[in-house]
């Protein structure tokens, strides 16, 4: 009868610590030569190479995550914290985006992880935002899109943010507004029209999302967005849109002739 491989190794913690002091231990006993444990050195190095070879289409979420976490425990077999994150918050750009009180609840997760997932999630963030900013925005419309549900469609609580444009619809500032609860933010009129004549903005785009997954507005959206527009109509400043963004899909003010 042949052995599970992983029972040959010598007993190691499902979840490496990840205190600091374990971290800079792992790091120089990497740096010294120590070497991994046989199955999980060639599984990593499987992974690379599909990777490498394949790109993400290649791979399901956990194996990306897998990849990720690489770094933060370099020691030990990552595959089943990877997992059990996918399991606790549905998908990899869940598990990225989510809070870090959240994630620290993941029996495994420590401050190592911590900085690998958030770091992934800032360098997702800037580029999409990179192919929007002091760009035509009628004109990379897609990628405005792409770029509003990489910041917001994973957050857990609503979140409202502005998008100024100059006179030729270029972005020149794009700002988080206000934060609320899972199914309501505070918006103050004034202070969304005090910020667009400080950037001397000619028009705006307004974006919030539902993190119920449905975009649809609420009367209570409806109400605060009229509330915009005619405050924006009084001082010459555009009102092009307001987006709402769910888990898979948006809502479009314009679209849906609100505005």
């Amino acid at each position: 009868m042949s052995r599970d491989p992983a029972q040959s190794e010598p007993s190691l913690p499902l979840f490496a610590p990840d205190a600091a002091a374990d971290d800079e231990a792992a790091a120089a006993a990497l740096v010294e030569g120590a070497k991994l444990p046989s199955y999980i050195r060639d599984h990593r190095k499987r992974l690379r190479e599909r990777f490498l070879q394949g790109g993400a289409q290649a791979m399901p979420d956990y194996e990306l995550l897998e990849l990720l976490l690489f770094r933060a425990i370099p020691r030990q077999d990552v595959k089943p914290l990877a997992r059990q994150l996918i399991e606790v918050f549905g998908d990899l750009a869940s598990v990225v985006s989510a809070p870090q009180g959240r994630l620290l609840q993941v029996p495994g997760v420590g401050e190592a992880v911590i900085v690998e997932l958030k770091l992934a999630e800032a360098m997702a963030t800037r580029l999409a935002r990179a192919k929007v900013l002091n760009r035509r925005v009628i004109s990379s419309w897609d990628a405005l899109l792409d770029y509003c549900h990489t910041t917001m469609a994973h957050r857990e609580t609503e979140h409202f943010r502005v998008l100024f444009l100059d006179r030729k619809n270029c972005l020149i500032a794009d700002e988080d507004q206000g934060r609320g609860t899972v199914d309501h933010v505070p918006v103050y009129p004034r202070e969304v029209l005090r910020r667009a004549l400080e950037l001397n903005a000619s028009a705006l785009i307004l974006v919030h999302n539902h993190p119920t997954g449905d975009p649809s507005p609420s009367q209570a959206d409806i109400a605060m967005t009229e509330q915009i527009r005619l405050a924006a109509e009084a001082l010459s400043i555009t009102l092009h849109d307001h987006l709402i963004i769910g888990k898979e899909r948006e809502a479009s003010f314009r679209t849906l002739g609100l505005i």
